[in-house]
C-alpha cells in the first residue's frame, strides 16, 4: 500500500476507498441528535459563523445555489427564502441520513417549492458545467477523500461570475485559546457525544478530523489552484471556524 493509495480518517491512516464508508458510519450513528450536538458542541455559535457565511454568499433572488454537504438544512433554508420562487436550492449531501433528516426538517418549515434533494458526493457532482451562481460547503470539506478533487468540481459547475463559500473547523494558532480548545476537543467533546448520541467514538473522529485538515492559507492555495480567484478567507471565533470564499471569473 504506497503513499498515493492511502488518506487519513482522523488520525489513521486508510485506503482511499475506504474512508468514504467510515464517514458515512460516522454520520449514520449521529444524524438524528446532529442539530442538538451542534448546539451542545459550539454553545450555538455555529448558528452565528452560518449566518455570516450567508451574508458572505451575496445570493439575490432568482440565483441558483448548491448547497454540498446541507446536513439538516440550516443554510439551505436561508438560501430558500434568498433566491424566492425564481430561484433554486439544491440541497445535497452524500449520506443518505442526514439527507433524509434534512428533507424532513425542510418539509416541516414549508420550505418545498424552490428546493430539490440529490445524494451526490463532492468529488463527482452531477450537475452541467456552469450551472450555478453560488456552491456553499459547511463542515464537510474536511470529510471528504479528495479535497483538491472536490474543489475542481465545485468550480467546474459554477457559472463565470459565480463564488464557492467554505465554511470549515481551522486552526487556532494563538494561546492560551488553543490549550483550552484542544482540551475540549479531545477530552469534553467525546464525553459528550457519548452522552447524548452513545457514541464517543465519531466525535473523537471530529476532534481528530479537524486537526488533520489544510489550515487557511493551504486551503487558500487549494482553492486558487482549481481556478479560484481573488480568494480570502476570514477567520471567526479566533480561528475556530475560518470561510473562505473565491471567485470564479
Amino acid at each position: 500500500m504506497t503513499e498515493n493509495d492511502t488518506t487519513h480518517f482522523g488520525f489513521k491512516t486508510v485506503r482511499k476507498e475506504e474512508k468514504a464508508g467510515r464517514v458515512r458510519e460516522v454520520f449514520d450513528s449521529v444524524a438524528t441528535r446532529y442539530d442538538l450536538m451542534n448546539d451542545l458542541m459550539s454553545f450555538g455559535i455555529h448558528r452565528l459563523w452560518k449566518r455570516y457565511a450567508v451574508e458572505l454568499a451575496g445570493v439575490r433572488r432568482g440565483q441558483r445555489v448548491l448547497d454540498l454537504a446541507a446536513g439538516t438544512g440550516d443554510l439551505s433554508a436561508r438560501f430558500a427564502g434568498l433566491v424566492g420562487p425564481d430561484g433554486e436550492v439544491v440541497f445535497s449531501d452524500i449520506n443518505a441520513s442526514m439527507l433524509e433528516q434534512g428533507r424532513k426538517r425542510m418539509a416541516d418549515e414549508g420550505l418545498v417549492g424552490n428546493v430539490r434533494y440529490v445524494q451526490a458526493d463532492a468529488q463527482y457532482l452531477p450537475f452541467p458545467d456552469n450551472r450555478f451562481d453560488c456552491v456553499t460547503i459547511a463542515f464537510g470539506l474536511r470529510n471528504v477523500t479528495d479535497k483538491q478533487l472536490a474543489l475542481n468540481s465545485m468550480f467546474r459547475v459554477l457559472k463565470p461570475g459565480g463564488r464557492l463559500l467554505v465554511l470549515e473547523f481551522s486552526h487556532v494558532e494563538q494561546q492560551p485559546l488553543k490549550a483550552a480548545y484542544d482540551l475540549y476537543s479531545f477530552k469534553l467533546l467525546p464525553k459528550i457525544g457519548k452522552v447524548v448520541t452513545n457514541d464517543e467514538d465519531s466525535y473523537r473522529y471530529l476532534a481528530e478530523s479537524i486537526r488533520m485538515h489544510p489550515d487557511q492559507e493551504t486551503l487558500k492555495k487549494m482553492m486558487e489552484e482549481a481556478g479560484f480567484e481573488r480568494v480570502e478567507f476570514f477567520n471567526l471565533t479566533g480561528g475556530v471556524v475560518a470561510i473562505h470564499r473565491g471567485f470564479k471569473l
